[in-house]
């Protein structure tokens, strides 16, 4: 019996997905075999030595503490895609709200409440609301993922003009744009030539500030900008002090710092991309997958800190070593096989930077301990 710990509310939906024979949902426990989570830290948390993997019911895991969770051989997953449908609607109500004033609009109206002929007034005074049409306006779209793809073409339907920008742009990714989306190997013609502005792609050190001072320069006057991706791609003083200079006409985002929070031609939600019952189903399903997929086959599929891997168990065992990626070390696992007699039917090694995932389909006895004698394995398992 496996033992899943949550960390946050996570949806039934997901959660049903677990074999009651199989697993125990047990928010208590101190030895889980998993965890699922959504926004709770976890970097202050001690990882008990049962813990196999952790699943985050959604895409960022700057709430996990990734690279430690490698070095203990705890395999972290999360769910690119299954959100996306969601964030992407609440991106095209950005566009809107980036155009057209209506929460201004709205703000204004309901303060007038109580007023003499407050009707009359609501009318007279919404000219000073007026805003441009986005029908055909140049959209940029940076990252073109799950997500940013999806809003590209919702942005095609809605007449937009849109050119996106994505160096790891994959052939599954292209084939699922519109023909009209234009596709730039160079960022700068996003910045140059975009009346709106909209990011997606994951926050790493190289993407912190992807759209800073000298990015703002290069954009047309009056650009709009949106980021609903994580708040450190955006240079949040660069795009107030571009706002009161007359730079940038609006920014709608939903990652709110002390920066941004009450600035002028600001709209600051709450993170409320994934905020709908549908997304939260979607992901925790994902989750519980992913969870399933690794603990009863080894298969490895959306983790952050491993390779994605999976091999069919057709002999005696599955062996499945979490290592670090360093040479020989290949050599010393099969060794571990030989020298028990048993025979390898079959073999998978997948890589990602700094660490490694062998799969050995094998026919004979075989010794766990003596793999994780080997130095740089952080994790052994046979099935």
């Amino acid at each position: 019996m496996f033992t899943v710990k949550t960390l946050n509310k996570i949806s039934n939906v997901g959660l049903s997905k677990f074999d009651e024979a199989k697993y125990t949902i047990d928010d208590n426990t101190q030895s889980p075999d998993a965890i699922m989570v959504r926004s709770a830290a976890m970097h202050d948390m001690e990882m008990p030595e049962s813990l196999l993997a952790i699943a985050r019911a959604g895409a960022g895991v700057n709430n996990i503490p990734v690279e430690k969770c490698a070095e203990q051989g705890i395999v972290v997953f999360n769910t690119p895609g299954a959100n996306s449908n969601a964030v992407k609607e609440l991106a095209i109500c950005a566009l809107l709200l980036a155009s057209r004033k209506i929460t201004e609009a709205a703000a204004w109206a309901a303060s007038l409440k109580g007023t003499p002929d407050a009707p009359k007034t609501v009318e007279g005074g919404k000219a000073k609301f007026a805003g441009p049409e986005i029908f055909g306006k140049k959209l940029g779209v940076i990252g073109l993922g799950a997500i940013g793809g999806k809003i590209a073409n919702a942005a095609v339907a809605l007449g937009m003009d849109v050119i996106g920008y994505d160096p790891f742009l994959s052939v599954n990714a292209a084939i699922q744009l519109e023909p009209a989306v234009k596709v730039t190997a160079d960022i700068n013609d996003i910045y140059k030539n975009s009346d709106y502005i909209t990011i997606h792609v994951p926050y790493t050190p190289d993407t912190k500030n992807t759209i800073d001072e000298a990015q703002i320069a290069m954009m047309k006057d009056g650009v709009r900008l949106i980021n609903l991706a994580r708040g450190e791609l955006i240079n949040s003083a660069a795009v107030v002090k571009a706002i009161k200079d007359g730079k940038v006409a609006k920014y709608v985002t939903d990652f709110a710092d002390d920066v941004v929070l009450g600035e002028e031609n600001v709209i600051v939600l709450p993170h409320l991309g994934a905020s709908t019952p549908e997304s939260e189903d979607n992901c925790a399903t994902m989750a519980a997958h992913e969870l399933i997929d690794y603990i009863e086959k080894g298969t490895i599929k959306n983790s952050v800190n491993f390779p994605n891997a999976e091999l069919a168990k057709t002999g005696d065992h599955l062996v499945c070593v979490l290592h670090k990626n360093v040479p020989a070390l290949i050599a010393q696992i099969t060794s571990v096989v030989s020298d028990k007699g048993a025979n390898i039917e079959n073999l998978v090694n997948k890589s990602k930077k700094d660490w490694a995932y062998t799969m050995l389909d094998v026919t004979g006895d075989v010794d766990a301990d003596a793999f994780k004698s080997i130095e740089g394995v952080v994790g052994v398992r046979v099935l």
